[in-house]
């Protein structure tokens, strides 16, 4: 436990660093596209507020929990690592599995898509036509979208330093423009009677809105755990990671909180919840600014979605990398590049799958209206909510086994912290199985298809790594 890293990755990446690829790939598309979905499920600002307010403590009571496990096996692949030795290879492979084919690459597959969306949303600014023209046709934007993919491919392969840096520079802009965003409201409005004018229109509470209007907050928060899969590039991980969890996620929470309440402040909540064709944040630059608010708005989606990219295309691969070396994946996937320092193989393969998941999305009929973006994203927190949660019941598990290890970082408020962490994605995951059964049944036979492959395929007598 917490041994340094012998093979050719090197422990590179700072606390700066660190704290921005947490919130660089945490604030990426959903605090622009999830605020009408939440808008359309709860009665009024009161709920939306509680929704994001409620998800946000989850965030931070993961945070506070998973840093210890964290300091205890800094190494390459996170939570693979975590259930590995909590609860054994299986559990260790079926986190890849879903991980890799759905979690990951689904959601570098879906904020690639909106980068383009905000692209082409700017190419018709500068043309002046009108929000509903085509610039670049289908076609076009799915080849862009896959162009997108493949650049930042390319940056990450070159070293792990190039794409921090990136990822440090376009988290420092995002962070900004929620920044503007939340202030400006206060700067060019002083009447707000336009955001109360809806109150008569407040629905009823519905248990079951409230629960899928915190699966979409949920996708807005995911991502706090992405210190973790690259903790053996992170220079002194007993202060660094739990730096990096905590300050990140406490950042994300006041930006997140201070843009859905200048949201609120512009746009009624009716009319918020009846966008489909634009993004929230897009209406929201409209009604301020006019043109230029549109076109201010897309920049900063693009900007914000780039960032959520890049860190994922970070962070992703190292995942590949642990369990090549563990040799429950193909033993390529652990090779290390011999100048640049990278799991090059693992990154390649991470971005041609996200890739092809961009154009199965293109030629797949999406049922029931809902859009290919929100399925996406409701798939990827399913398998998400369930491992994600068990990860961080480990730290039970090695409290239990080894009552006397070293913990540079011990959770505060242990054991109840990580015992009020589990409430709220129980009933996430209860909400979803009464309500979203077809992409539950999906999920879960995806990851039964997972024991099948690693009992007939991955499995192997090798004893568990570390320990």
């Amino acid at each position: 436990m917490n041994q340094d890293s012998k093979t050719g990755l090197v422990r590179a990446l700072g606390p700066w660093i660190a704290i921005a690829i947490v919130v660089g790939t945490v604030i990426g598309s959903g605090v622009f596209k999830k605020p009408s979905v939440v808008a359309k499920e709860v009665p009024d600002f009161g709920w939306v507020a509680i929704v994001w307010i409620a998800m946000g403590l989850l965030a931070l009571l993961g945070a506070l929990s998973i840093a210890e496990v964290a300091v205890l096996y800094p190494r390459s692949g996170g939570n693979y690592v975590f259930l590995r030795e909590g609860y054994g290879r299986l559990a260790g492979f079926l986190w890849g599995w879903v991980e890799f084919w759905i979690i990951r690459t689904a959601s570098i597959a879906a904020l690639a898509t909106v980068f383009i969306e905000s692209f082409h949303d700017l190419l018709r600014q500068f043309h002046e036509v009108p929000r509903e023209a085509e610039i670049l046709s289908f076609w076009e934007q799915r080849i862009l979208t896959v162009g997108v993919i493949g650049v930042l491919t390319w940056v990450n392969v070159r070293g792990v330093r190039w794409g921090g840096g990136l990822q440090f520079f376009i988290t420092l802009v995002k962070v900004g423009s929620l920044l503007a965003i939340l202030l400006l409201p206060f700067l060019l409005r002083t009447d707000w009677s336009v955001a109360t004018s809806d109150s008569s229109t407040a629905r009823e509470f519905e248990l079951a809105g409230l629960g899928t209007a915190c699966l979409g907050v949920l996708w807005a928060y995911h991502g706090w755990m992405n210190a973790a899969p690259i903790a053996e590039e992170i220079k002194n991980p007993n202060r660094n990671l739990p730096l990096a969890f905590i300050a990140g996620v406490g950042i994300v929470i006041f930006l997140y909180l201070g843009a859905n309440l200048a949201y609120h402040l512009i746009i009624p909540q009716a009319e918020m919840a009846g966008l489909t064709n634009t993004s929230v944040v897009a209406e929201f630059g409209h009604r301020l600014l006019g043109p230029l608010g549109l076109t201010l708005a897309a920049g900063a989606v693009m900007c914000s979605v780039f960032g959520a990219l890049n860190g994922n295309l970070l962070v992703g691969p190292r995942l590949l990398y642990a369990m090549g070396e563990d040799r429950l994946a193909p033993r390529v996937l652990s090779a290390v590049h011999s100048r640049y320092h990278t799991p090059a193989v693992a990154i390649t393969l991470v971005g041609l799958w996200s890739s092809l998941l961009v154009i199965a999305g293109a030629l797949i009929y999406v049922p029931g209206g809902k859009s290919l973006f929100d399925l996406l994203t409701d798939y990827a927190m399913f398998g998400a909510v369930t491992f994600e949660t068990l990860a961080i019941s480990t730290i039970f598990v090695f409290r239990i086994r080894y009552p006397d290890a070293e913990r540079p970082y011990r959770c505060p408020g242990y054991p109840v912290v990580p015992l009020l962490y589990f409430a709220l994605p129980a009933f996430i995951v209860w909400n979803m199985i009464q309500n979203q059964r077809t992409e539950v049944a999906i999920g879960t036979g995806f990851v039964c298809l997972g024991v099948v492959v690693y009992f007939l395929v991955a499995r192997r007598d090798v004893p568990p790594h570390g320990g």
